[in-house]
């Protein structure tokens, strides 16, 4: 009994079921690296980080597999298209052109088949390489530790800005202004209102520009000045008052030091 010929229909379905075999490249089904809890994580909140982490790196993957599995199976298709044309070309030439067709056709199924399982590997590689990346990225901004990535530590505290640093100037007119009596306390070197006020008292008792502002001239004068100079010497104030039952006025050149 004579075999009967195979239609190019039964080649091609032939063709496409093997692509779909063979070139078949799947999601990935978890991480493939080793996370740690960070310093600090409970394993509750380490467990739910990961959970997060994973729906995270499905998401940045999503449809790639099933993407290159319709690559594969048109290019299966395509190769078993060619080959019965090469097969029945061929055949042809020899009286026999439907048996060249199911032979080329076979022949191309088979490479098609072939080239998608290469191309189905290399896919899973590339597409479980991703999903690590995402997952690592994301493992490590929640703080946990994970391989190749150093230990996630907190910011450092906002600095307050820069410290103030001492006036050297500031400090040598403070020093002269308690030596002459216009100001108590000590020579910090940082200008304040008690020193601005010192200041401007010594300027109105003697005569200067009253700016209250440290300069150096300011310092040679104060330098100049007599030691208790500063209770004897200055007008007083037009608002000057006599301590209660005293009965004594202002001198005339008197000044009350600045505190």
């Amino acid at each position: 009994m004579p075999a009967r010929p195979i239609s190019a229909a039964r080649v091609l379905s032939s063709a496409a079921f093997l692509a779909v075999v063979a070139a078949c490249a799947a999601p990935p089904m978890g991480p493939t690296v080793q996370v740690m809890p960070g310093p600090g994580k409970s394993f509750e909140t380490f467990r739910m980080d990961q959970a997060n982490c994973k729906s995270f790196a499905d998401d940045q993957v999503r449809g790639q597999a099933e993407a290159h599995n319709q690559r594969a199976v048109g290019g299966a298709v395509l190769s078993t298209v060619i080959g019965a044309g090469l097969g029945a070309a061929v055949g042809g030439a020899y009286g026999n052109a439907g048996a060249g067709a199911a032979i080329g056709a076979a022949s191309g199924a088979t490479l098609g088949a072939g080239y998608g399982a290469d191309a189905s590997a290399n896919a899973n590689m590339s597409i479980q390489q991703q999903y690590d990346n995402a997952f690592s990225q994301c493992m490590y901004a929640k703080g946990e530790q994970v391989p190749g990535f150093a230990p996630h530590t907190p910011p450092p505290p906002p600095s307050s800005g820069p410290v103030a640093q001492a006036d050297p100037m500031v400090r040598a007119t403070q020093a002269e202004l308690i030596r002459i009596g216009y100001l108590n306390g000590s020579a910090d070197g940082f200008m304040g209102p008690r020193t601005r006020s010192a200041i401007s008292g010594y300027e109105q008792a003697n005569g200067l520009p009253v700016d209250g502002a440290v300069s150096p001239n300011l310092l040679a004068r104060l330098q100049a000045t007599p030691a208790g100079a500063g209770a004897s010497t200055a007008s007083a104030p037009a608002n000057w008052v006599a301590p209660a039952g005293s009965g004594n006025a202002a001198p005339s050149g008197w000044v009350a030091p600045a505190r």
